[in-house]
């Protein structure tokens, strides 16, 4: 079996360097030229264009950052409809609104290939270790057939659904815990800054807690050390899930007042810090309380 990746960014790039450790041909397309010499050095086979891909390959992981990208991958004129043999498979990775899976399901329907609807979780980390958790829909004999590379790059696979759109709702339900998570972690590290409390002991207690998760654990590593940016986890990511959670809200009629303080929470960091990751929301509090939370003792923000 073929595989191919579109989109060889943080996520992508670590699905294209598992399916080649693991024996995959793989080939793939991103629009930066770094991102394709450094998918060469790994390995992989570069191929100029979507259509490009989709020809040379039997399951295409998509890892693009929305949905507009993604129907333009898959159903655009040099799409891979278009261009993928017959009885492949289009491997829906990135998240998207369920909305949007659905409609690309529907504009598959007759095409020959197949639709897996399968968003993940585990960030950069997961996607570079090969241990994502997939949240896979699609009937049981589509997702039987492409385990092997799906297997390949992830830890954890669960048959969340059989249609399009199913995998996107478990993931807008799993994003407003974490957005949640991460929100309440910023201002826990805002106000032991402001109390003068040091953020090794902040990580030591809240790690052996009841609270300690990975979430919390590396979100707090992260502020203590005040990392920032380029660690793999980009602001507008985590933005841009929690507002697929908030609009499926809207279209169920669920309120979800904790995930919408996170959604402003993440709305003030990316704002201030466009360019930075999810952690550099705790520097806006900071700024407003004063207080910064390193790892040694916290410190006052010197006016």
């Amino acid at each position: 079996m073929r595989a191919g990746v579109i989109g060889l960014g943080d996520m992508g790039s670590g699905l294209a360097r598992n399916l080649i450790a693991n024996g995959f041909e793989t080939s793939g397309h991103d629009l930066k030229d770094t991102r394709m010499a450094a998918f060469r050095d790994m390995g992989g086979q570069p191929a100029a264009d979507v259509a490009g891909v989709g020809a040379a390959s039997d399951a295409v992981f998509v890892m693009v950052m929305n949905g507009d990208q993604a129907k333009s991958v898959i159903l655009g004129p040099e799409g891979l409809v278009a261009h993928m043999p017959k009885d492949g498979a289009v491997i829906l990775s990135a998240t998207i609104k369920p909305r949007e899976a659905r409609e690309i399901g529907t504009a598959m329907e007759g095409s020959g290939l197949h639709l897996i609807d399968t968003p993940v979780s585990g960030g950069y980390p997961g996607a570079q270790g090969g241990t994502l958790t997939m949240m896979a829909a699609a009937p049981d004999d589509v997702l039987d057939r492409f385990a092997p590379v799906m297997q390949a790059v992830s830890a954890h696979i669960h048959r969340v659904g059989t249609r399009p759109g199913d995998g996107q709702t478990v993931k807008a339900c799993l994003q407003s815990l974490i957005g949640a998570q991460f929100s309440a972690t910023f201002e826990a590290a805002a106000l032991a800054a402001k109390a003068g409390v040091p953020g090794q002991v902040i990580l030591d207690v809240f790690s052996t807690s009841s609270a300690g998760c990975g979430i919390v654990n590396n979100a707090l590593q992260k502020i203590i050390d005040r990392q920032f940016e380029g660690t793999g986890s980009h602001i507008n990511t985590m933005h841009k899930d929690l507002t697929i959670s908030m609009d499926l809200g809207v279209d169920l009629g669920v309120p979800l007042h904790t995930a919408a303080a996170a959604m402003q929470i993440f709305h003030a960091g990316r704002t201030k810090y466009p360019t930075g990751d999810n952690w550099v929301c705790t520097r806006v509090i900071e700024e407003i309380v004063g207080a910064e939370l390193h790892r040694a003792a916290a410190q006052e923000i010197k006016a």
